[in-house]
């Protein structure tokens, strides 16, 4: 196959570049023994029995007793059996390992950091504008030989694992390859890439929050925090450190507050005092990062959408609901005839 061919299989138009990026601020931890699945279940908000018993990826949260998020995390399940490698931000690396040590207790399980690996996020860069050309912009005709079809697949080139994300379809592709893996060189000789658009704006225009710098430990809510649309969270499963605070939240069927992007017209060179966003005298939210002309916040959902143009310190932004958010929140519908937020 040519390299033409495979450069238009992964990108919906020949013309559309993709970018592949290293990840120096994720680490990985590996869990693994006889109880691994079973230890894990009691202590995330998803269900591990999804990828337990096969492969993939999981996005998941780690809670403290009061609900709130400790870590957020990407769970990597291989061929090798009662194994888990666990993506979180490496600047909490160590506080993670803390935690599952400190509630190992007698658990058959072994926690470890994985140093010899590196984490890189490979996407379409047409993600970065409100409206791509397609949905579907990273699966469409992808190379089946090369990249998963779904969070449910691995695939494993020249030692190159390669996972599906599994929170939104356009943040695309993690790759996990050895240090010693000149790993740049060998995707270029797969895809046409750049690095002149980051992943964090991907993430920013999408509203997607990672890492402490935008989740707060301690403080944030998974909900709020959009970890239901992004699959991150089971209602089903059993019992889990701050499962009370999060089922009750969600049975209620109103979360006023989630993260969204922001689009500046005029991006700000004085932040808003404490972060806290102000329009026409009414608190809308707290604002948690700006990259160049795009920035993620905390809003109140119904007024920030209400004002749809917002102040941001000194400057100016326009607030957009994500075209990922469910069309529809069957639960508010039920409840009070609203189709959306």
């Amino acid at each position: 196959m040519s390299l033409l061919r495979i450069n238009k299989l992964f990108s919906t138009a020949p013309h559309v570049k993709n970018s592949f990026q290293h990840l120096k601020e994720r680490a990985l931890i590996k869990v693994e023994g006889p109880d691994a699945s079973e230890f894990l279940q009691g202590l995330i908000t998803n269900d591990i029995r999804h990828i337990s018993n096969s492969v993939g990826s999981m996005f998941t949260m780690f809670l403290n007793i009061k609900g709130r998020i400790l870590f957020d995390t990407l769970i990597y399940k291989t061929n090798v059996p009662d194994s888990f490698w666990l993506e979180c931000d490496s600047q909490v690396s160590n506080s993670l390992q803390k935690h599952l040590k400190m509630y190992k207790v007698r658990r058959r399980v072994d926690i470890s950091p994985l140093t010899e690996y590196n984490v890189h996020v490979l996407f379409n860069t047409e993600c970065i504008k409100l409206k791509p050309r397609s949905a579907n912009a990273l699966d469409g005709d992808s190379d089946k030989e090369i990249l998963p079809a779904n969070s449910n697949e691995i695939k494993n080139h020249r030692g190159m694992l390669i996972f599906k994300d599994p929170r939104a379809l356009h943040l695309g592709y993690r790759l996990i390859s050895p240090n010693s893996m000149d790993s740049a060189e060998i995707i270029k000789d797969l895809f046409i890439c750049e690095t002149s658009i980051s992943y964090k704006k991907l993430r920013y225009t999408l509203g997607i929050g990672e890492g402490v710098g935008d989740l707060s430990v301690g403080s944030s809510f998974p909900l709020e925090c959009n970890c239901d649309y992004l699959h991150g969270v089971s209602f089903h499963k059993g019992c889990y450190i701050g499962q009370e605070l999060t089922a009750r939240t969600y049975h209620t069927g109103v979360i006023r507050k989630r993260l969204m992007p922001l689009l500046f017209t005029k991006p700000p060179k004085t932040l808003p005092e404490n972060d806290v966003i102000v329009h026409s005298g009414v608190n809308v939210g707290k604002l948690k990062g700006v990259f160049e002309n795009v920035g993620l916040a905390l809003l109140r959902v119904e007024k920030a959408l209400k004002f749809g143009n917002i102040t941001v310190g000194d400057g100016e932004a326009s607030v957009i609901k994500p075209n990922w958010w469910p069309i529809e929140l069957p639960k508010e519908k039920q409840d009070s005839g609203q189709t959306s937020l």
